[in-house]
């Protein structure tokens, strides 16, 4: 197809970005450096790949030793929904309606309750009990004996994880160790262990600290296991992994294949299968309260990131997730989003399409050494368990979830429907209450909280606050900035009111009475804000303006504060809401 084209080089390339660049102002004499981004794990990415950039390695998609394969030789990831209170009925209606895993968060009690009318062999099912696994166990096994079920039909997992941020499994990694040779005695088709590193993900860590987490997480469940009885191969058999996946797609995929990368290195060194069975769960940190229906395209992105990242199990969360228990309508969004995907998308069709990808290849490189590193620190400060009560592995997530929060709060990493975009008139769905999971060793924590929260404080006034906005001159000076002020005070519940254009004090003076607001921003351009804005400022605070913002940069003499791209939005919209409550 190329033939007849004529060949382009990277000089070329430079060439042309650097003309590009030096229109916009910026004069260098590396492009690549100047269009880089850095992700949260330190990993540069570059705006452009050539085939330089593929990692050595030897072996066929899907076979040993090229591990990024994911799910053997193609075919579609079990679709594995999670259910946290007994509901029977819509358990049925997914079984019934594409879903052929299960993933109950529900006491070992209500599991017959639960399962009612299920044929426990067909399926596959996930447990997640926290420290009453045996229980939880113990009820599957009998529910199975009652139905006639022979316990080597099962298949899934028991969910033991004690070094999770859940309360650890009756007597710990011994406890564990007792689960997993029942496993590997009588119940061939099901894993007692899951290393669940959605904690970390959710707690604010990169993705080089999520692998790092679930590493050596994998690997101090091996030495429990083999401690206490079990084969090398056997005890890895016993472990299934469990990561996030975000709408940030080709992070995603680089994840899940620089996972597979990883343990099987892990078991090269202990002479293992290098195998890893993922489970992957959409980001609850990424799910939104406000603008609910906008989750639908990020768990669409996430499912189709994780299926082509080769996870063997997907569970879509419903796009009312963060509100409270999905309803049927969500639940049915969520199963189909998998079903869609591999039915009509095909995306299941190929064993690694990221293969060859000179921009995956090297993200998953890079990402799997810095994953290494990270694993490595958590080795010598004695292993997982050590590092989680040194405190290391929470300080080190603390720090990224840090750097992340700076850029939600300055609008660097948006979110759609909260810190852009946001609609005020929305009518957002009442749900009943999800039951909450334990409190762990580390928090967690969604990306929109501070928005939300803010939000929710602004709605709570008797009257919805409002913003003036003083609109200095012609509508193509002011337009821009004005829609700028807008989005951003909007994000905050905060309601804005534009005035007539004007240059006029007197004018705009006039109109911000009538608009019953207690704060003020100026908006227009650089030259008009020469001219106009400090007799603007003067007169808006003459008239009753408790504060007195401006759209741009630059001081002038009766503004408060400054709104600019980059600017902390979050606490300008805490100041503002502080200033219109005192006001009320």
């Amino acid at each position: 197809m190329s033939a007849g084209f004529p060949s382009a080089t990277r000089e070329q390339w430079r060439e042309l970005a650097r003309e590009v660049l030096r229109r916009s102002g910026r004069e260098t004499d590396s492009p690549e450096q100047a269009l880089a981004s850095t992700t949260y794990d330190g990993i540069t990415v570059a705006p452009l790949h050539d085939v330089s950039d593929l990692p050595e390695r030897p072996g066929l998609p899907g076979l040993a030793p090229y591990a990024p394969g994911g799910r053997g030789l193609g075919g579609p990831w079990e679709v594995r929904q999670r259910h946290e209170v007994a509901d029977p009925e819509a358990v049925l209606t997914d079984l019934e309606n594409g879903v052929d895993s299960l993933w109950l968060a529900v006491a070992p009690e209500e599991l017959p309750r639960v399962l009612d009318g299920v044929r426990t062999d067909w399926i596959s099912i996930t447990l997640d009990a926290g420290d009453r696994t045996r229980e939880a166990a113990d009820a599957l096994l009998s529910l199975a004996a009652r139905h006639g079920v022979p316990a080597s039909s099962l298949r899934g997992c028991l969910g033991a994880d004690p070094l999770s941020r859940r309360a650890p499994v009756e007597s710990g990694l011994a406890g564990m160790a007792e689960l997993a040779r029942r496993c590997a005695r009588d119940l061939p088709g099901m894993r007692a262990v899951v290393a669940d590193a959605t904690a970390y993900h959710e707690a604010g860590g990169g993705d080089a600290e999520e692998l790092g987490c679930s590493i050596a997480t994998g690997l101090a469940y091996l030495r429990a296991l083999t401690g206490h009885g079990l084969g090398v191969r056997e005890a890895f058999g016993q472990v299934e992994f469990r990561y996030a996946a975000t709408a940030d797609q080709f992070a995603t995929i680089a994840k899940l294949r620089a996972a597979r990368v990883l343990w099987a290195r892990v078991a090269e060194v202990c002479g293992g299968p290098p195998g890893q069975f993922q489970h992957a769960v959409t980001s609850a940190a990424v799910m939104t309260r406000r603008d609910p229906w906008t989750n639908m395209l990020r768990t669409t992105l996430a499912c189709f990131a994780a299926g082509v990242g080769g996870a063997d199990a997907v569970t879509v969360r419903p796009f009312d997730d963060a509100l409270g228990l999905p309803d049927g309508f969500s639940r049915r969004i969520a199963r189909n989003t998998s079903t869609l995907l591999v039915e009509e998308g095909q995306v299941a069709r190929v064993t690694d399409p990221a293969a060859g990808s000179w921009y995956v290849e090297r993200l998953t490189a890079d990402l799997a050494e810095k994953a290494w590193e990270w694993f490595q620190e958590i080795e010598e400060a004695g292993g997982m368990a050590a590092a989680l009560a040194s405190g290391l592995v929470r300080a080190r997530i603390a720090r990224t979830g840090e750097s992340r929060a700076r850029d939600i709060a300055r609008r660097k990493a948006p979110i759609v429907g909260v810190s852009q975009f946001p609609d005020l008139s929305e009518k957002t769905p009442t749900l009943a209450h999800a039951p909450r999971p334990p409190a762990g060793a580390l928090p967690s924590v969604r990306h929109a909280q501070e928005f939300e929260d803010l939000r929710d404080r602004a709605e709570a006034l008797p009257v919805r606050p409002k913003v003036f906005l003083a609109a200095v001159g012609p509508v193509g000076e002011h337009a821009a900035r004005v829609s700028f002020a807008a989005g951003l005070f909007q994000a905050g519940g905060v309601e804005t009111v534009t005035s007539s254009p004007a240059t006029d004090p007197a004018v705009i003076v006039k109109e911000f009475a009538a608009s019953g607001a207690a704060v003020a921003c100026v908006c227009s351009s650089d030259p008009l804000y020469a001219e106009h804005a400090s007799a603007v400022a003067h007169a808006l605070r003459k008239a009753g303006a408790v504060r007195v913002w401006l759209a741009g940069k630059g001081r002038y003499d009766g503004v408060d504060g400054n709104l600019y791209a980059g600017c902390d939005v979050i606490e300008v919209l805490r100041t503002t809401l502080a200033d219109l409550e005192a006001d009320e």
